[in-house]
């Protein structure tokens, strides 16, 4: 079975709501192995609408509509999807009494309109939203041509329909597919895509189950390999040899396993297995190296202190970079980085500091020190690791950039400790 997502709504057309429920959809049906071959958005036009889903169906045995199931004149995909079914709207007494319910939760009159979101197409299989007045549907039929199709209506409120999805719609799928699709991600560094791409080349061009995709991001290259087998452990076995050759190319330095694919969520791991303490002092990243890994989950236990010096006098004051370093060799320089590394530990008395110092422009670049240059160090166990980078683009890739070569610092320095 393959699917198609079509998302109804002129908000997202116009860029005033952000599509994350195509991203959700996708992901779920990937788990149960229902290829996704196109997402679709339309705004609130029924003529529009209407041809949606008939291209749609024309190119998908599965089209599930995220929005259009409220009460007013515009909401009109069930009946834009009965249309193509050339099936009757039929009303369902117990939806109406689930509007009345949540209307009586809000403590408001229900007005005379929100009865239309009592009607489906007739033959619906009903499923009852307990987020929202609106309920979804599952209508599976013929079209004129004779081929079955199924069309699922789901309400467009994240809150709404991720509920609708886990809990109803894919155990409704399983029936539909007997293969799960598993995935891992190779977080590379210190090589750039196409290089890394070159390097996998042959992999890549005879790959049939798993799969290697590679995309880029700031300061990192991710690998997804993704098998599709019977079970989630028969996954693991075609990924294992895969996974193992993928690193032995590109390094175990270079390369590692992690499942969000972000460097501070490895970082992290590393901090809490091997129970080090961390303190952070950033300039051109301004926190986000901090930022980055307290969003891991737990990260209190060894995170002790973040300090943003930007200034030159922040440096001295509160970590002791000494006035004559600074003078000498300038801000941005190693040696101000290994300083600031050094004073972040022993102010926040922690195993490791971590420190980021550049020019991330748009201004304020020199010829001997251009925008994009950021010096990053650590100092661990009387040991320390700096790094100069050279990152382009705009000020915050260039920040992204440091923050992501700062952590990924870190893990190896703890690594290879």
């Amino acid at each position: 079975m393959n699917a198609e997502i079509l998302c109804v709504g002129t908000e997202l057309l116009h860029g005033d709501i952000v599509n994350t429920n195509a991203q959700y959809i996708s992901k779920k049906l990937a788990e149960i192995a229902i290829d996704v071959h196109y997402q679709s958005v339309v705004g609130d036009n029924p003529d529009r609408i209407r041809k949606a889903f008939e291209t749609g169906f024309s190119r998908a045995d599965l089209v599930i509509s995220t929005g259009g199931l409220g009460p007013t004149q515009d909401d009109i995909t069930k009946d834009a999807l009965a249309e193509y079914f050339n099936a009757e709207m039929t009303y369902n007494e117990s939806s109406y009494q689930h509007v009345k319910e949540m209307y009586s939760r809000f403590r408001k009159d229900l007005p005379n309109n929100n009865k239309r979101q009592a009607y489906f197409p007739k033959g619906s299989i009903i499923l009852n939203n307990p987020n929202g007045t609106a309920n979804a549907c599952i209508y599976r039929g013929e079209d004129s041509q004779g081929n079955i199709k199924t069309g699922i209506l789901l309400p467009g409120p994240p809150k709404e329909m991720e509920p609708l999805i886990d809990n109803e719609v894919i155990p409704y799928l399983k029936q539909f597919s007997n293969q799960v699709v598993y995935g891992e991600k190779l977080v590379v560094v210190n090589i750039g895509e196409s290089a890394a791409e070159e390097m996998i080349l042959d992999m890549i061009e005879n790959q049939t189950n798993p799969t290697i995709a590679p995309y880029a991001s700031a300061g990192k290259v991710i690998f997804r390999i993704t098998a599709k087998a019977e079970t989630k452990e028969k996954c693991i076995e075609l990924i294992e040899p895969v996974k193992a050759e993928l690193i032995n190319r590109f390094g175990k330095e270079n390369a590692y396993v992690t499942e969000s694919g972000k460097v501070e969520d490895k970082t992290a791991e590393l901090l809490l297995e091997n129970n080090l303490t961390i303190a952070t002092a950033e300039s051109c990243t301004g926190g986000m190296v901090a930022s980055r890994l307290i969003s891991y989950p737990g990260i209190s236990k060894v995170f002790m202190e973040g300090f943003i010096t930007y200034s030159n006098d922040a440096k001295m004051n509160t970590l002791n970079v000494k006035r004559e370093t600074l003078e000498k060799y300038g801000a941005v320089s190693e040696e101000t980085a290994k300083e600031m590394a050094y004073g972040a530990a022993r102010a926040a008395g922690t195993d490791i500091g971590v420190s980021t110092t550049g020019v991330a422009g748009p201004d304020g670049g020199t010829e001997e020190k251009p925008v994009g240059l950021v010096y990053i160090c650590v100092y661990y166990n009387g040991k320390f690791n700096a790094q100069k980078i050279m990152a382009t683009g705009s000020r915050e890739i260039i920040r992204d950039r440091a923050s992501t070569s700062a952590l990924d610092l870190v893990r190896s320095a703890i690594q290879t400790n």
